[in-house]
């Protein structure tokens, strides 16, 4: 083979290294998509950005890779390896993290829904939910409207939260809110009474009926019945 033809044959190892990192995330959004995890990092409202993004990033690898053939030297540097290499890293570690939610250790560390996140005011209509308390408890308006409601039955699902002050025959069910992404996510509470003592334990999911009742910010429900139930598979609520 001439020397002409040998140089033809050339790879290049940068557009290799990017085309395969490209590749890499490419894979963890069809990752995401194929486990159902999309829910476990953005909203309803921005969970078309996985299967655009892995559909893009597919895309994009396919044409790096195409192009890799080069008529001339293009080696990769180490200061280019170790760039690329710290770009990959998120990859290897969400794929290798068990699929979790965040719980009670993230309720102290974030703000009530109306502290950051919310833009308006939800209307409180037709049957009560957590999005109808998590607007009560940030808004004059709809804290209101859900006061005169008080008695009314709800029916929530949340984690259990539980302080060490709390009667034993009650805890606080806990609903996380997020807008985007679970970092801008923010809670909902309501206090619920009537539970049986020792019967539920910190951030298990729960389904509680009962009766609501506004005490200023706070929510109370006095619970008819309440049931375990597994975590659903999108864990939080999107105003």
């Amino acid at each position: 083979m001439s020397g002409r033809a040998a140089a033809a044959c050339r790879w290049s190892a940068v557009r290799v290294a990017t085309g395969l990192v490209l590749a890499a995330w490419a894979g963890l959004f069809w990752f995401l998509l194929a486990t159902g995890r999309t829910g476990l990092f953005l909203s309803s409202r921005t969970a078309w950005l996985v299967p655009s993004g892995a559909i893009l990033l597919t895309l994009a690898a396919a044409g790096r890779l195409a192009s890799a053939r080069l008529a001339r030297e293009d080696p990769l540097t180490r200061r280019q390896a170790w760039t690329l290499g710290v770009v990959a890293l998120p990859v290897a570690v969400l794929v290798a993290m068990p699929p979790v939610t965040l719980g009670t250790y993230a309720v102290g560390k974030r703000s009530s829904f109306g502290g950051t996140a919310a833009t308006g005011v939800r209307v409180v209509s037709g049957s009560l939910d957590f999005l109808d308390v998590a607007s009560a408890q940030s808004f004059d308006d709809a804290a209101r409207v859900l006061a005169a409601r008080a008695g009314e039955r709800i029916e929530l699902d949340g984690i259990v939260t539980t302080e060490a002050t709390m009667p034993p025959d009650g805890f606080l069910l806990t609903r996380f809110i997020v807008t985007c992404c679970t970092a801008d996510a923010t809670i909902a509470q309501v206090r619920v009474v009537g539970a049986a003592p020792g019967t539920f334990t910190a951030d298990g999911w729960v389904r509680v009926v009962g009766r609501v009742y506004p005490i200023g910010r706070e929510v109370l429900v006095a619970a008819e019945t309440i049931e375990s139930i597994p975590a659903p598979r999108n864990p939080y609520l999107t105003p």
